[in-house]
């Protein structure tokens, strides 16, 4: 196991890139804000990079906490194979705090961020202290609405535009498309230098994690009795938010949070909002 020295970086335009190795692969990570408190590790969407994280949103908890991002399995900075289930990109979450030496985390999952930090969670539950899923399910959620077919159409193109992002992530209104666009220009920060993307091959993998999920954990939920936040957008066109309130009334201890003007991007639209939810959350 190899860590490189840790960074006091205050702004997550300027985190360096660091490097942990465990179980065989070399894990891109970037580490930022006060150190002390149990810290929060963060896992991204389908086809994110470390890059994909709103710099905004990512300052806002780094403020109050101790925030970990990474690249799982493949992807981006991290070496190894893609991982090709939910179970395996779990793995690689519990390899970068098993590298970095962290006992006790709090985890925050995106999207399909939202159901690895679940099955991280379930794989080792004395690790996890506290759960935020946003913009996700656990999948299994009787009567979850499908997203419409050109949801797909749309995140499974080679390339994404600004337009495509908009209609995924945001409402179609003025204010949300202007905090949409306001969103992209800050990504801009760092993908412009970075060119950071998911290949080929790590987006089938995680085609194939989505399509095996089957009932997912909704039957395991009970089993999760840590303290868990599920939030999302009202509007979300990728996984409905009929999830987030679903998951609410079979989990043991949760609380749920839901924004009435946005959709699946609804942490980077209301980032300084969102981060103070999830920092009263977690203290």
């Amino acid at each position: 196991m190899t860590v490189t020295a840790p960074s006091s970086t205050a702004r997550y335009a300027e985190a360096p890139d660091q490097f942990v190795e465990y179980g065989g692969h070399r894990y891109g990570y970037r580490r930022l804000g006060p150190r002390g408190a149990t810290p929060l590790v963060l896992a991204l969407r389908f086809r994110g990079t470390i890059d994909h994280w709103d710099p905004a949103f990512i300052d806002a908890l780094a403020r109050h906490r101790d925030v970990v991002v990474f690249d799982n399995r493949g992807i981006n900075l991290t070496s190894g194979p893609p991982a090709r289930t939910v179970a395996e990109m779990a793995d690689g979450l519990h390899d970068v705090l098993d590298g970095l030496g962290l006992q006790e985390v709090d985890l925050l999952g995106w999207s399909l961020g939202g159901i690895v930090v679940q099955a991280a969670a379930l794989a080792r539950p004395g690790r996890v202290r506290r759960l935020v899923v946003a913009g996700s399910t656990s999948g299994g959620v009787p009567q979850q609405p499908e997203p419409d077919p050109r949801v797909w159409q749309v995140a499974g193109r080679g390339a994404n535009t600004d337009e495509d992002f908009l209609y995924l992530f945001f409402p179609e209104t003025a204010a949300a498309r202007a905090a949409g666009l306001a969103s992209l220009r800050r990504l801009d920060e760092r993908l412009l230098a970075s060119g950071a993307a998911a290949s080929t091959e790590a987006v089938q993998g995680q085609l194939a994690a989505v399509r095996d999920l089957g009932e997912g954990f909704w039957s395991r939920l009970p089993q999760l009795t840590v303290p868990v936040l599920v939030a999302n957008g009202s509007h979300d066109v990728m996984i409905s938010s009929y999830a987030t309130y679903a998951m609410s009334t079979r989990l043991p201890n949760a609380r749920a949070v839901l924004y009435s003007d946005a959709g699946h991007g609804f942490l980077f639209q209301h980032a300084e909002e969102f981060a103070a939810d999830v920092h009263r959350f977690l203290s």
